[in-house]
């Protein structure tokens, strides 16, 4: 490790990981190590490392732990492996307790209104509004928004829906309330004074291509700060919000998946710790600037 450069930091945790395993290993009943205190690595098996990781969990060791002790064994039998010393790594293919799985971050609605209500002074200003009211209106994921283009894309914005395409390829349609429309409208008006001839996506660049993801974040932290929001913003943390205020008034989950393009049930359900006829219905209801959407 140190002549791969890897970090004090890492080869002292990597050092504790490996003592701690062979102290387990010298008070077990394994006769792995010899009275003269060395290790034979052979006699090892896999499932004498999975009882390790298992009895570390019940005392309460944390998965992140565990997973870096997995990893620290696993270098180290494949260190052996290299040598000639073992045939096989014992802990390969070894999993760790799954990690917890974050609670996604949201924004409550009224930092959403600060960061969405700001005064627009340029034409960036009028197509990053556009870009952010409908990330929070639809639940956009960022790249489905940078891959807009204008047809099939807005072939129904009239009827308030834009369509997408997600994860896989798969495309839907998300709606899109009255004040993202409103932004939407603003920045299709203007749009033509910008975008290159021949170029299909509804939001471009100072050059008229294609605006990145990239560029996205970077146009959504300047509006943070402008905004004065005490929180670093991101486009998930919009897609985030847009699905927490409506399950928070709604609790319809299902309504939910289908808007954010859920495959799974379970993936939406992080945010619960709780046909489009039927989304719309839920959406005009519940969303906090689609009140008057139209049908």
């Amino acid at each position: 490790m140190q002549a791969q450069n890897r970090s004090p930091h890492t080869i002292k945790n990597y050092r504790a990981d490996l003592n701690e395993f062979i102290d387990y290993l010298t008070h077990s009943d394994l006769q792995i190590v010899s009275s003269s205190g060395r290790v034979e690595w052979t006699r090892l098996h896999s499932q004498d490392i999975q009882h390790f990781i298992s009895q570390r969990f019940a005392e309460g060791i944390k998965a992140r732990s565990l997973a870096r002790k997995l990893s620290s064994l696993r270098s180290f039998f494949q260190f052996l492996l290299e040598r000639k010393q073992l045939k096989i790594n014992p802990a390969e293919g070894l999993k760790a307790p799954k990690l917890p799985k974050p609670l996604p971050k949201s924004l409550d609605v009224d930092l959403t209104s600060q960061l969405l209500d700001q005064p627009l002074h340029s034409w960036q200003d009028v197509r990053d509004q556009a870009i952010f009211e409908l990330l929070y209106s639809a639940g956009l994921r960022v790249s489905e928004c940078a891959q807009l283009d204008l047809s099939p894309g807005l072939d129904n914005l009239s009827a308030g829906w834009v369509q997408v395409f997600g994860k896989g390829a798969k495309e839907r349609l998300a709606p899109v309330g009255s004040k993202a429309q409103q932004a939407m409208q603003a920045w299709l008006a203007i749009r033509h004074e910008y975008a290159k001839t021949g170029e299909e996506a509804v939001f471009v660049n100072r050059f008229g291509n294609r605006l990145s993801v990239r560029s996205i974040q970077s146009r959504l932290d300047k509006r943070a700060a402008e905004a004065g929001l005490p929180t670093k913003m991101s486009p998930h943390r919009l897609r985030h919000a847009c699905a927490t205020h409506v399950l928070e008034s709604s609790g319809d989950l299902r309504a939910v998946q289908e808007m954010l393009g859920h495959e799974n049930l379970s993936t939406t359900q992080i945010y619960t710790k709780l046909d489009l006829q039927h989304l719309a219905k839920v959406y005009d209801q519940t969303h906090p600037r689609a009140k008057k959407r139209r049908q």
